[in-house]
């Protein structure tokens, strides 16, 4: 207790002087969820980056400062833009609920007592949205009571805080909580750099880095490029900051940003709001970038005094110089963007980075015979659902219902976390919202991720929804494929569920109120954060006690919901030879067609029942069917995991044969468990998303690439595969795979990888988490 006083008094505190004596009442348990050691050292940052820039010799990008600034070894560490693995030292780890029960599973596996850095859990995408918030939490704390037990337990046993149900999203609760200028956070989702807006460092990983982070290990990340976009101009009128994240889409695709930190500066920065910038960073996952980051200034200031942490903020303007880039830095990529000039847009379908202004998306969509009625409209999500958000769509709602009017779409509203909830609540929000038609659901994922038991439409029927979402991929939101999903603003989904169609321009077209009076929605307003402070409503953190080791965590021989991991078989010491193709998939392929969502994310926590859903997405070159493979064992035709359950019963192992940026999307690492619990060996695709590539190599898999793209079209279904080159795998040395066709012929192709020293470790051992076992004996 001395100590923790010593370190408030120091200006690593929250929650304490610059807090109203109301908020502190109903926020009095918040003091335990900031562990001490969980503050960033600014004096060791502000070292490590000394050190560095004499080494370098020249001027650091802000991210460069942040990611330098953690390293294990800085005197050492050699470092080189999109080449060199770095060895790290994040300052905290942060799960949700459907991948921490996988991390945590991993982590009992490791034999340790106790993590080694500040980490939470996070109850937030399991709850499926159906009536409303208070009903669908009800029902899901009831379904899912034993992984919530089991995480609860976990946590405390081994020192983890525990976001109960209800609480929020994730990354909601990082930005109130544990974000702040300098920090570096993994967190097990592909959203994590949400905390971007706050000046961190949040990266998106698997559950497998997730454990190497919480034992102590440093953790591997390959030193990122950096893309910097400078703004200019003022963002006013419809045009918001997720406006500027589906420009971006448009320009750098959803692979543009791979291995790259996206970095914004410039003077259009400081006419966004901290969570603004937060959406901005949030976002960035759709582009494949590392991360995003925005410099410290006084809107993330503003932010952390409204949030309870004023002496962090006084601490980050101390240190301002060491939160910005340095004058004179270089960017390996420099994207301009005048907001004077940009417009409203909106993005989709059915992927991210097809951007289109508002303004000509109703044209757009007639001539590609997109359904122009907008049957649902959906604001919330951990991309949009900021104090700020839910006041901009409410100042839109509430110009409709002045006129007597109401939304023609369906119209859902979720909270970002119990905060913000309870916010809106008190401050009439959240009647606006309800009285143009709206309903709120559970401040958790619900329908971005899948969780929605959708009722008004059929599986296969054509229709379009309209999201404040950050992922719109095929029967992403409702299982449906054939539901045109778009992603826009918060005021902009409002305005299209006021009017119902796509074809829809707030700031040209106008509406038509029941006594016939036309007349336009004026442009949106609201709050940047709530005049009075914010009120934290129920309490829902637990925190770990101090010693837990006495404590049990159970997992039942007989559950379907948690399984106990047993370790993957280590490498033979040979080549792999003769393995089948299991599938060569055609097209996009995210780590959704790999490992579904949805109804699935009951199975996370147990890799055999899971495995049930592995690449049942996927496209299959050989006819154009999903989830229908040729077994050829037998001959018969057959869903791709069943296929896969029959080669490995029969010793007979394979290979996945892909696409362009295989694995996009979610950080989730079934998408590779799943491949290896069934009996994969490589995946050999023209090109990986980042995340996927590292977790299929924490498996113990080879995530390989086409040196030519176009041999692709050589491998056929048929063929066997030997993967040559294993007794002298070295990093920079390409493998090779002897291909041998069913007419008799054969033929060699050179297969790049990006494993280095440690990682081929990993491959021998069987796994990361082997290779750590090994390393404890």
């Amino acid at each position: 207790q001395e100590l923790y006083s010593a370190l408030l008094a120091l200006g690593h505190g929250v929650r304490r002087l610059h807090v109203s004596a109301a908020y502190r009442a109903k926020a009095s348990v918040s003091m335990s969820r900031f562990e001490p050691s969980s503050f960033v050292n600014y004096e060791r940052l502000q070292s490590n980056v000394d050190i560095v820039r004499k080494r370098l010799n020249r001027p650091l990008t802000l991210s460069e400062k942040i990611v330098y600034g953690h390293l294990d070894d800085p005197h050492n560490q050699e470092i080189d833009r999109g080449r060199t693995y770095l060895r790290l030292r994040p300052d905290r780890v942060a799960m949700q609920d459907a991948t921490a029960q996988m991390a945590m599973l991993q982590f009992i596996s490791s034999g340790l007592p106790r993590v080694a850095v500040p980490s939470t859990i996070h109850c937030d995408h399991l709850i499926e949205a159906q009536t409303g918030g208070v009903k669908d939490l009800a029902r899901a704390k009831e379904i899912n009571q034993e992984v919530y037990n089991f995480l609860a337990s976990a946590g405390a046993k081994y020192g983890v805080g525990f976001w109960k149900p209800g609480s929020g999203i994730i990354h909601q609760i990082i930005l109130e909580n544990y974000a702040y200028p300098g920090v570096m956070l993994i967190g097990t989702d592909s959203h994590t750099p949400n905390g971007g807006g706050l000046g961190a460092i949040c990266i998106g990983v698997g559950g497998a880095d997730a454990v190497d982070v919480m034992a102590g290990i440093p953790w591997e990340l390959k030193c990122p490029k950096v893309i910097g976009v400078r703004l200019t101009g003022t963002l006013s009128g419809w045009t918001s900051p997720k406006d500027i994240i589906l420009k971006v889409a448009g320009i750098l695709t959803v692979k543009g940003g791979t291995g790259a930190i996206v970095e914004y500066t410039g003077p259009g920065v400081d006419s966004i709001s901290c969570t603004g910038m937060a959406t901005i960073c949030n976002m960035g996952a759709e582009i494949g970038a590392t991360t995003s980051v925005f410099p410290y200034n006084h809107r993330m200031r503003t932010y952390l005094e409204k949030t309870g942490r004023a002496e962090i903020a006084t601490l980050s303007d101390e240190y301002s110089d060491l939160l910005v880039p340095d004058e004179g830095c270089e960017y390996d990529e420099l994207i301009e963007l005048n907001l004077d000039e940009l417009k409203p847009h909106i993005n989709g379908p059915f992927t991210p980075d097809l951007a289109h202004p508002v303004a000509d998306v109703g044209a757009v969509a007639e001539k590609n015979g997109w359904p122009l009625e907008v049957k649902v409209g959906l604001i919330g999500s951990c991309t949009n659902s900021s104090y700020e958000d839910m006041g901009r769509a409410a100042s839109v709602a509430k110009q409709a219902l002045d006129k007597g009017l109401k939304c023609k779409a369906q119209f859902t509203v979720t909270p970002g976390s119990e905060q913000i909830r309870a916010t809106i609540e008190r401050d009439g929000y959240s009647k606006i919202l309800g009285d143009v038609g709206g309903v709120v659901m559970a401040n958790a994922c619900g329908p971005c991720i899948g969780q929605w038991d959708r009722q008004d439409v059929k599986k296969g029927e054509k229709n379009t929804i309209v999201t404040s979402f950050n992922r719109n991929f095929t029967a992403r939101n409702d299982a449906n494929p054939a539901t045109h999903a778009f992603v826009t603003s918060p005021e902009i989904v409002t305005a299209m569920a006021i009017a119902g169609t796509l074809n829809f321009n707030p700031e040209t077209d106008y509406l038509t109120a029941p006594n016939g009076e036309k007349f336009k929605l004026d442009p949106p307003y609201g709050d940047e954060l709530p005049l009075k402070d914010f009120d934290p409503g129920q309490d829902t953190y637990q925190h770990p006690p101090a010693d837990g080791g006495s404590l049990r965590v159970d997992v039942s021989p007989e559950s379907n919901r948690l399984q106990l991991l047993e370790p993957f078989d280590k490498w033979s010491g040979g080549d792999l030879e003769n393995l089948k193709v299991l599938i060569k998939v055609k097209g996009k392929c995210t780590t959704d067609h790999i490992s579904a969502a949805g109804p699935w994310l009951k199975f996370r926590g147990h890799l055999d029942n899971i495995s049930n859903n592995m690449l049942i997405g996927a496209v299959n070159s050989e006819n154009d069917a999903i989830n229908k493979i040729k077994n050829y064992l037998t001959g018969d035709y057959g869903g791709v995991p069943d296929v896969a359950r029959h080669y490995k019963a029969n010793s007979v192992y394979w290979v996945v044969v892909g696409d362009d940026n295989y694995g996009e999307g979610s950080s989730r690492e079934h998408a590779a468990l799943e491949p290896r619990h069934l009996g994969g060996r490589a995946i050999i695709v023209k090109s990986f998303a980042r995340i996927h590539e590292t977790n299929l190599k924490k498996q113990g898999l080879l995530p390989l690439t086409f040196n030519n793209p176009s041999d692709y079209d050589k491998i056929r279904p048929d063929d066997h595969i030997t993967i040559q080159g294993l007794k002298t795998f070295a990093p920079g040395r390409p493998l090779s795979a002897l291909v041998k066709h069913s007419d008799g012929s054969e033929e060699t192709l050179v297969l790049n990888h990006t494993f280095n020293e440690t990682q081929i470790e990993w491959f021998k051992a069987g796994s990361a988490l082997n290779r750590m076992k090994e390393l404890q004996h």
